[in-house]
């Protein structure tokens, strides 16, 4: 079977089981010649469990104006906002610290992302989840202690 001749690909965030024609939707899949409404139906089947939630799709669009597309899990910035119960984070980052969230939190929101993040432990993922909250002026609590202790661990082997 010959493989399909790729026509390009649209990146897009929508809600979790919200998709519509209207834009940004409609005018992005109007340009490559996709039927828009095929796309809002299938969209909108495979994200119910995502209901409201921002989500990231990449749909590949095919020479005959067929697609596929992948679907990733939210952004981690909505995780760390759901966590500490915000709508925003601070309008001054590094400066004003809006809420916290505890390490704990992290770690499952790392659990959550973990397919999507470019680590290769949970730990690693947790350490790209806490620079995410600190870029939205939200503190990590017991971050530096549980850090701190093992780096000292380390240091005594």
């Amino acid at each position: 079977m010959a493989k399909k001749e790729i026509t390009g690909y649209v990146k897009l965030q929508i809600k979790g089981g919200q998709a519509n024609p209207a834009p940004p939707v409609g005018p992005a899949l109007g340009q490559r010649g996709i039927n828009i409404m095929e796309f809002c139906k299938a969209f909108n089947d495979k994200t119910k469990n995502f209901m409201g939630k921002p989500v990231p799709v990449i749909i590949t669009v095919y020479k005959d104006k067929k697609f596929d597309f992948v679907i990733k899990s939210p952004p981690a910035s909505h995780f760390i906002k759901e966590a500490a119960k915000l709508k925003s984070g601070s309008q001054e980052p590094g400066r004003n610290i809006v809420a916290s969230i505890t390490k704990k939190q992290a770690e499952e929101i790392a659990k959550k992302k973990m397919e999507d993040l470019n680590a290769h432990d949970i730990d690693e993922a947790v350490k790209i989840i806490a620079g995410s909250a600190r870029s939205m002026g939200i503190e990590v609590k017991d971050w530096w202690i549980q850090r701190d202790i093992k780096n000292y661990q380390k240091k005594l082997i």
